[in-house]
């Protein structure tokens, strides 16, 4: 559970990051310049907490695919980002491949590749 906690709050933070890029202006705005740098940080920092607990491939599979999904719409609503259908079915597929991974991973143990070598 504590490898989700710490996964959730890097996901939260690398969001943070990811949407201050906007308003950072190419890094010539300094405030939103220090939260991207500071999100990028604890979001990194949180990660590599997170896998302590987590297999590699699951946690960064989480991360990526979630911080992208919310990223996307977290843009649409607040920054009227353009929404298309095409869009619309990648976030889908992204949220189902993350679903797909973290059940696949508890049917196995983490181990699995190395039995199999």
């Amino acid at each position: 559970m504590r490898g989700y906690v710490y996964l959730s709050i890097s996901i939260l933070s690398e969001i943070v990051g990811t949407f201050s890029l906007k308003f950072s202006e190419g890094f010539t705005v300094f405030a939103p310049s220090i939260i991207v740098v500071l999100g990028y940080g604890l979001a990194f920092y949180m990660l590599g907490k997170s896998l302590a607990y987590l297999p590699l491939s699951l946690a960064y599979a989480i991360w990526s695919g979630i911080g992208t999904a919310l990223t996307a719409v977290l843009g649409i609503v607040f920054l009227d980002d353009p929404l298309s259908i095409g869009g619309v079915l990648g976030v889908i597929f992204i949220i189902g491949g993350v679903v797909l991974m973290n059940s696949s991973s508890s049917d196995t143990d983490s181990g699995s590749l190395e039995q199999e070598a």
